[in-house]
């Protein structure tokens, strides 16, 4: 069971990543799912995302949870049942991208999202970055353009998920701040009518993929 990488950020926020090389038939074997759950699965037309999304039930099985903890509030966000290490709702964050998936738990507000990192996002840059930002990052090479707007791109997403509202553009509402690669970290902000709110953003690299995780600060 390919359980790829585990980042313990802290003793409260555990981030776990899954790369996805079982057949479907391997993942339906090792998981036990909720009526619900098998139902949303099999309305899925492709075995790539009905793959991705039980890798996911692997990996809350690997943080001790199951399908079965797992549930969502009216707004569509996910959250964990607590169990004896947590006295309230846990959050949790869910993203997969290709043969990817990763979870965060944590007890406190966090997102995530994973990407991979493709010459494609040259074209759509001017859609999730403003043109302030755009001019500056386009003084970098090829490559170097690419992985900063992938770490963009996943920010605003995790931050996206965080917040989980509608109207929140990623061009004109969330603005990261800028940085350096080897960093592997950065801040942003999100303003939006009378919500002006700080987040620490956080970026890891491996094979092609960015993984993005954020804070609600």
């Amino acid at each position: 069971m390919p359980l790829y990488k585990t980042i313990n950020y802290n003793s409260t926020t555990k981030i776990l990543v899954w790369e996805i090389t079982e057949s479907l038939e391997e993942l339906l074997g090792n998981v036990v799912l909720k009526e619900k759950t098998q139902l949303r699965l099999n309305r899925m037309k492709s075995e790539i995302h009905q793959r991705a999304f039980l890798s996911v039930r692997m990996l809350l099985q690997e943080s001790g949870f199951n399908d079965f903890d797992l549930y969502y509030d009216e707004f569509g966000k996910p959250y964990l049942n607590p169990n004896n290490r947590h006295t309230g709702p846990v959050e949790v964050s869910i993203t997969h991208s290709h043969h990817f998936s990763a979870i965060i738990i944590s007890d406190e507000t966090v997102g995530i999202d994973i990407e991979m990192q493709r010459e494609k996002i040259i074209r759509i840059a001017d859609k999730f970055v403003n043109s302030t930002e755009l001019n500056r990052l386009k003084s970098f090479d090829t490559q170097d353009y690419i992985k900063k707007l992938t770490v963009k791109w996943g920010a605003k997403e995790a931050i996206f998920k965080i917040r989980n509202e509608k109207g929140i553009s990623f061009k004109d509402h969330i603005q990261v701040n800028p940085f350096e690669i080897q960093d592997k970290q950065t801040t942003a902000i999100l303003e939006i009518k009378n919500t002006k709110q700080q987040f620490s953003i956080y970026f890891i690299e491996f094979e092609n993929f960015t993984l993005v995780y954020a804070f609600e600060n």
